[in-house]
């Protein structure tokens, strides 16, 4: 199927449409974009031309948008035609728009590999998710999915698959693709309470004395664990945004991928040790650090070889950062601050944490009487 962006004079403008043409047979998709056009006597002035230049521009993206869509499967030419689609390509382009979030678009690529196995590989299109199939994928993520170790799901990743689903029927829903979503009349999987993995200061400086065959990561894990960055933040860091001053020492000035809130984030001179040797403004900080499950399982052998058994994620140097400042005794109002949380309810998981371990504490002293 080709698809062209084509316009048509209405007057005193031009409309931009879509041009769908497939077997002999065409259809047209108008953007409600339009180009003004100059007259004798009346040039266009640089607003209108500007103007002209983002309709166009925008016109080009959603022409191109439509060009993935019927690659994958999942635009048609009409409403019958798309609900024929493949929901597991539609799946696949979701999770593929999130690649530059690393957690974000891991969840998304788990939850694809479940609804393949869940369907025994076979294509599943828009018409045959209902409320029947949908309650019996959440079953099968809540009594038959398995880990790649072969273990039960944890009640977090159920809900968190589960609610990817949810989002690609919303965001389907939003695109025209279906006209009712299914989800609407089934209940999602409750979260259970989160476990935040964090290392104690004896087991980080076990880890910073240990080898570790990716070092670049190495020195990313460490520096999350000193900072609180989170790996996505840590894998666009560029030299342009270490920084250093008088009044504040080290510090970094970044905004955040997640929540895009503005911050300046004080670091010590342990942590600049771990940068190395400065180059461009805009070159990346840890030039080469990747993503991926092979990755993950050196962390983990990494955190093997310092004789720490706990299951250990780049986030657990987030979560080691808020607990050990926590114990040191910050402030909790500090820890958000430094954090970047906008909410302060979010440290607090932290803060529960840290009295857990202390009334544990509290219970081994005991006296035999």
């Amino acid at each position: 199927m080709n698809v062209t962006l084509r316009q048509r004079k209405k007057g005193d403008k031009i409309s931009l449409y879509l041009d769908y043409y497939s077997n002999g047979k065409r259809e047209y998709e108008y953007l409600k974009l339009y180009i003004k056009v100059a007259t004798k006597g009346a040039p266009l002035t640089k607003e209108e031309k500007n103007e002209n230049k983002s309709n166009l521009e925008l016109a080009e993206s959603i022409r191109s948008k439509r060009h993935v869509e019927i690659k994958n499967g999942i635009y048609g030419f009409s409403d019958s035609g798309k609900m024929k689609g493949s929901f597991i390509n539609y799946i696949d382009y979701l999770a593929d728009k999130r690649k530059d979030s690393a957690g974000n678009y891991g969840n998304w690529d788990s939850a694809l590999k479940h609804l393949k196995k869940f369907s025994n590989n076979q294509d599943i299109t828009f018409n045959q998710i209902d409320k029947k199939w949908l309650e019996s994928f959440k079953e099968y993520l809540q009594k038959t999915a398995k880990t790649p170790s072969k273990k039960a799901l944890s009640q977090n990743s159920q809900s968190s698959y589960f609610n990817k689903i949810r989002a690609a029927l919303k965001e389907a829903l939003k695109e025209e693709i279906i006209q009712r979503n299914p989800a609407d009349t089934v209940d999602g999987i409750k979260q259970g309470e989160p476990e935040r993995e964090f290392l104690t200061y004896d087991e980080l400086i076990a880890m910073s004395k240990a080898t570790c065959e990716i070092e670049i990561m190495k020195k990313a894990f460490l520096f999350s664990a000193l900072t609180g960055l989170r790996w996505s933040d840590i894998n666009k860091l560029t030299w342009s945004e270490i920084q250093h001053s008088k009044e504040i020492g080290n510090y970094i000035r970044f905004t955040q991928k997640k929540t895009k809130g503005s911050e300046t984030l004080p670091f010590n001179d342990d942590a600049l040790k771990l940068l190395g040797e400065r180059t461009g403004l805009k070159e990346r900080v840890f030039e080469g650090l990747k993503y991926s499950a092979w990755h993950n399982l050196k962390l983990q052998q990494w955190a093997m070889k310092a004789g720490i058994s706990k299951t250990i994620t780049f986030h657990c140097a987030r979560h080691t950062y808020a607990t050990l400042q926590l114990t040191l005794g910050t402030d909790i109002y500090t820890v958000s601050k430094l954090l970047g949380h906008k909410d302060l309810k979010t440290t607090q998981i932290y803060a529960k944490v840290i009295d857990e371990r202390k009334t544990l504490a509290a219970t081994k002293i005991k006296l035999d009487i």
